[in-house]
C-alpha cells in the first residue's frame, strides 16, 4: 500500500526530533545534523529504528538543512543519498510490524526570497528541485516540506516538489505566537494556497507545544478539505543542568495529540525536543482510535500572502480601478512605467473598503506577460489585500499566477472549449478561483435559462481537470439597460439560478448595467442592492462612488450582516458624496506636506516617498524631517506590527520607504554625519552552524532605518569572531540568532566568550527555538521576540 492510500484509511504517526537525539548521540555545535548521515551513518539509522520501533509509520530522511545553498552538488547528491539508505537500513532492521514509509525531509532555504530578500522566487524553486529530484531518484515514498515560515517559500517548495516528482507531498507550517507565518500568513490563507496547488496533506509543526498551537489547528480543521497533520515541540526548551529539556513529558503530550486526532487529525508526530518515548507513547495513545473521516469542505476562498477572504453572505467588493479599460490616465502610467500611479490606486481602493482588488494591464504596445507579473508584486508589497488577475492573455496569466503570493481570482474563463482548455490547467497547477462568464461560442444567450446551461457546461468541463465548483465563481453577465431595458431583470435571474440550482457564488461588473445613461452612479447602487438581494456573491466596483458604497452598507445593515451597525455608523460620513480619488504623487506635483511622506512611508510606496522627502528639501530642514515624519511614520508601523494589525511585508516595505527618504536627503548632501540617524554600533550574526539569516536580515534593515550602524557578520558565524568584533569596534550591543536546535548551544558558547573578550558589551538573542526564559539560562541580557523589539530593546539600551 502506498501512502497516498495509507493516509485516507489510517491514523498515521509521525517520527520526532532528529537534532535532539543526534546531540545525545555527541553532535557539537560545530558540526550539522546533515554531515552525520555520511560521518555517523550508525548513529543516524539508529535514531530512525528508535522511531519505527516506537510506532512510526513515516520517517523523514535527516535532510531538513540539505540543499544546494549550503552544500555544492556533489555533496548534496551524496548527502541525500546517504540519508535515505540510512533511513531505509532502519526500516528493514526495525522488527516492528506497522507499514513504513520513508519521506524526503526539506525545510526552509534559510534566506529570505524578493522583494524582501535576495533570493528569486524561481531561484528558490530551483533550490528546492534539486533535493526533490535527488530524493525522487534514491527512491522515498514522499516528500515532506515542514517548518516553513513564509508563505511564498511554502509555495516555492510545493511547485517544485509538483513538477518535479509524481509522489505525495505534505506540507507543514511554523506558526508564531500571533496565530500566523513569520510573514503575516493567517492559516486560512496558507490553506487556500497549498489546497490550490494540491497538497496531499497540510499542517502545522514545530512552533510550540500542543495546547499552544489548538487555535490554529482548529482552524485547519474547519477550512481543510485534504488529511490534516499536527507536529508539535515537546514544549519550550530549558536548560537544566547545563542541558537543554523540553517541558512536555511523552505522557502529555500523548494526551495533548490525541485530543486532536479525536477532533479530526489524521497524521500526527512530534518535532523539536521529542524523542521515540513521545512517539511511543503517542502511538499508544492512538492505537484504538477510528479515524475521522475527512469531510469536504465547500468554501470559496481567495488569500493574499497574510490574508484570506471568504465569499459568504455578504457581497465582496472587489476594486476595479487597476484597469486600463476607459482610463486615458491609467494607460499613461503603464506607458510611463509610473508604477507609483498604479500603488497609489492599489492603497486609495482597499483605504475605501475593498476587500479584493482586480489588477489589468491589457494596453497595447504593451508586454502584458511581463507587466502583469511585475506589477502584480509590486501591489503585494503595499497591500495584503487578494487580487483578481484579469487577462485575456493565457500566457500572461500563467506568468502573473506562478510569482502570485496566494490563492488569487482569475478573471476569467469562458463556455469555449479554447479559453477552457487554456485556463483550467493553469487553475489546477497554481490553484485559484476562477470567475467564469457564461458566454459560449454562440455568445452570450439572452435569456437565464441559457446562462444557466453554460454555467453547467463550464462545470463539467472545470470537473475533467479536478477543479471543484466552490472555486468557480459565475459572471452572467450584466449588459446595458439602455439597449435592452429587460437586461437587469435576466441577470438578476441568472444570479438566483446559479445560486440556487448550482449552489455557486456568483460576481458582476456591477457598473456594466448603466451604460450610455446620465447619472450611472445612481442607476449602480441602485442595482447593486437588487443583485445583492438575488444573492451575489462579488461585486465588481469603483470603492471611491458614493452610491455604491451607500448601498453595500445599508444592504449589510438592514439584512443583519453589520453587528450593530458598526460599519454603517462608521461609513456614514462618506455617503454624503463622491470619495477622492487618489493621484500618483511625482517630483513636481506633491504637496509639500509631513502628512503625506508619513502615508507614503506607512504604506510602502518607495518612489513615492523619496519624491516627497525631495520637495520637502526645497524648505524643510532635513533633520526635521528625519525627527519629525521618518521615524514618526517608522514608529507607526512598528506599534502596529506589537498590536498585530501590520505583518512583516508592510513592516519591511516600510522601512524600505524610510530607507529611500533618507537617501534623497543624503543625496542632497545636507546632512553629514547625521548624528541623530547613527545612535551607536551594533553586531549582529547568526551563530555557527546555522545558516538561517532571515530574522537577522530583518533585523538588520530595522535597525538601520531607526539609525544605527549595523555591523552584520553574515550566518555561521563563529564565537572567536563575533567575540573578536565586539572587541575592536567596542558596540555596547551585540545581536545573536538561531533558528534550529542544535545551534543554540553556539549560542551559549558565543554569549560566555562575549563575556570574556568585551565584558562591557550586552546581547541580544533571538530566533524560533528561543524564549525569554531559555535565552536568561543562556546569559543573554535580552530577548528579542520579533524584529520590532530588537529596535526597542536597542533604544532602551541607547537612552541608558
Amino acid at each position: 500500500m502506498k501512502i497516498a492510500e495509507f493516509i485516507k484509511q489510517n491514523i498515521t504517526v509521525l517520527d520526532g526530533g532528529m537534532g535532539t537525539l543526534l546531540q545525545a548521540a555527541g553532535l557539537g555545535p560545530q558540526q550539522t545534523p546533515e554531515s552525520w548521515n555520511l560521518t555517523h551513518p550508525e548513529a543516524v539509522t539508529a535514531a530512525h529504528r528508535a522511531y519505527f520501533d516506537a510506532g512510526s509509520n513515516v520517517v523523514n530522511t535527516n535532510t531538513f538543512g540539505a540543499n544546494c545553498l549550503k552544500l555544492e552538488e556533489t555533496a548534496l547528491e551524496a548527502t541525500v543519498k546517504a540519508a535515505v539508505a540510512n533511513a531505509k537500513t532502519a526500516a528493514l532492521e526495525s522488527k516492528a510490524p506497522q507499514k513504513k514509509f520513508i519521506a524526503l525531509d526539506i525545510g526552509p532555504t534559510g534566506k529570505m526570497l524578493k522583494p524582501f530578500g535576495d533570493l528569486a522566487f524561481e531561484d528558490a524553486v530551483e533550490v528546492f528541485a534539486k533535493t526533490v529530484r535527488l530524493g525522487v531518484k534514491y527512491g522515498v515514498d514522499l516528500i515532506f516540506i515542514e517548518t516553513m515560515m513564509d508563505l511564498y517559500e511554502t509555495k516555492a517548495a510545493l511547485l517544485a516538489a509538483k513538477e518535479n516528482s509524481d509522489l505525495p507531498v505534505f506540507v507543514s507550517n511554523a506558526y508564531s505566537e500571533n496565530g500566523r507565518l513569520l510573514m503575516g500568513a493567517e492559516p486560512k490563507a496558507v490553506i487556500a494556497l497549498l489546497e490550490g496547488m494540491g497538497a496531499d496533506a497540510i499542517g502545522v509543526n514545530c512552533s510550540f507545544g500542543p495546547e499552544a498551537l489548538l487555535p490554529v489547528i482548529d482552524t485547519y480543521l474547519q477550512y481543510a478539505s485534504v488529511p490534516v497533520l499536527f507536529k508539535p515541540n515537546a514544549g519550550l526548551p530549558a536548560v537544566v543542568d547545563g542541558k537543554t529539556v523540553y517541558n512536555v513529558s511523552p505522557p502529555d503530550f500523548a494526551a495533548a495529540v490525541k485530543q486532536t486526532v479525536t477532533a479530526g487529525v489524521r497524521i500526527a508526530g512530534g518535532c523539536c525536543g521529542t524523542t521515540p518515548e513521545h512517539i511511543s507513547a503517542l502511538a499508544a495513545a492512538l492505537k484504538d482510535l477510528e479515524p475521522k473521516e475527512i469531510q469536504k469542505k465547500e468554501y470559496t476562498v481567495v488569500s493574499s500572502y497574510a490574508s484570506a477572504k471568504v465569499f459568504g453572505d455578504s457581497p465582496v467588493l472587489i476594486g476595479e480601478r487597476i484597469n486600463p479599460t476607459g482610463k486615458k490616465r491609467f494607460q499613461q502610467a503603464l506607458k510611463e512605467n509610473d508604477i507609483d500611479y498604479v500603488l497609489n490606486e492599489a492603497v486609495g481602493q482597499q483605504d475605501a473598503g475593498a476587500e479584493i482588488l482586480d489588477v489589468n494591464v491589457g494596453v497595447p504596445g504593451l508586454d502584458e506577460t511581463a507587466l502583469l507579473p511585475r506589477l502584480i508584486m509590486e501591489i503585494q508589497g503595499v497591500t495584503s489585500l487578494p487580487l483578481q488577475l484579469d487577462s485575456s492573455d493565457a500566457r500572461a496569466l500563467e506568468n502573473a499566477m506562478r510569482v502570485y503570493n496566494g490563492k488569487p481570482m482569475i478573471n476569467s474563463v469562458n463556455g469555449k472549449k479554447e479559453s477552457m482548455e487554456a485556463v483550467f490547467p493553469l487553475v489546477k497547477k497554481y490553484g485559484g478561483v476562477t470567475v467564469a462568464l457564461t458566454l459560449d461560442e454562440n455568445g452570450i444567450p439572452k435569456t437565464a435559462e441559457g446562462r444557466l446551461a453554460i454555467a453547467r457546461n463550464i462545470l463539467r468541463e472545470a470537473g475533467k481537470y479536478g477543479i471543484e465548483k466552490k472555486d468557480i465563481v459565475f459572471d452572467p453577465l450584466c449588459m446595458a439597460v439602455s439597449a435592452d431595458p429587460g437586461a437587469a431583470n435576466t441577470v438578476l435571474a441568472a444570479l438566483k439560478g446559479i445560486k440556487e440550482t448550482l449552489g455557486c457564488k456568483t460576481v458582476l461588473g456591477v457598473s456594466n448595467v448603466s451604460f450610455g445613461l446620465p447619472n450611472r452612479s445612481a442607476l449602480n447602487g441602485a442595482f447593486f442592492l437588487l443583485a445583492a438581494a438575488a444573492g451575489l456573491g462579488g461585486a465588481i466596483i469603483n470603492p471611491f462612488s458614493a452610491d455604491i458604497m451607500k448601498a453595500y452598507y445599508t444592504y449589510r445593515a438592514l439584512t443583519g450582516l453589520d453587528d450593530r451597525f458598526g460599519d454603517y455608523i462608521a461609513n456614514a460620513a462618506q455617503f454624503l458624496s463622491d470619495a477622492p480619488q487618489p493621484a500618483a504623487a511625482t517630483e513636481n506635483s506633491i504637496k509639500a506636506d509631513g502628512s503625506a511622506l508619513q502615508k507614503a512611508i506607512v504604506t510602502g510606496q518607495k518612489e513615492t516617498a523619496a519624491a516627497i522627502t525631495k520637495t520637502l528639501l526645497a524648505d524643510a530642514d532635513p533633520l526635521s524631517i528625519i525627527s519629525d515624519e521618518i521615524i514618526p511614520a517608522l514608529n507607526t508601523v512598528g506599534e502596529g506590527f506589537e498590536k498585530k494589525t501590520v505583518f512583516l511585508p508592510q513592516l519591511l516595505a516600510s522601512a524600505e520607504a524610510a530607507g529611500l527618504a533618507f537617501e534623497a536627503i543624503k543625496a542632497k548632501g545636507i546632512v553629514t554625519g547625521q548624528p541623530q540617524r547613527k545612535k551607536c554600533k551594533i553586531i549582529i550574526a547568526t551563530v555557527k552552524g546555522d545558516i538561517h539569516d532571515i530574522g537577522k536580515n530583518i533585523v538588520k534593515m530595522l535597525l538601520e532605518n531607526y539609525g544605527y550602524e549595523v555591523i552584520d557578520l553574515g550566518k555561521d558565524v563563529t564565537p572567536e569572531a563575533i567575540a573578536e568584533a565586539a572587541k575592536e569596534t567596542g558596540a555596547p550591543l551585540v545581536g545573536l540568532s538561531a533558528l534550529m536546535t542544535t545551534t543554540v548551544p553556539a549560542m551559549r558558547e558565543t554569549i560566555a566568550l562575549l563575556r570574556k573578550a568585551a565584558p562591557e558589551c550586552k546581547v541580544m538573542v533571538g530566533g524560533a527555538v528561543l524564549t525569554e526564559d531559555y535565552a536568561k539560562e543562556i546569559g543573554a541580557d535580552y530577548y528579542g521576540r520579533d524584529a520590532m523589539a530588537t529596535v526597542r530593546i536597542a533604544e532602551t539600551l541607547t537612552a541608558e
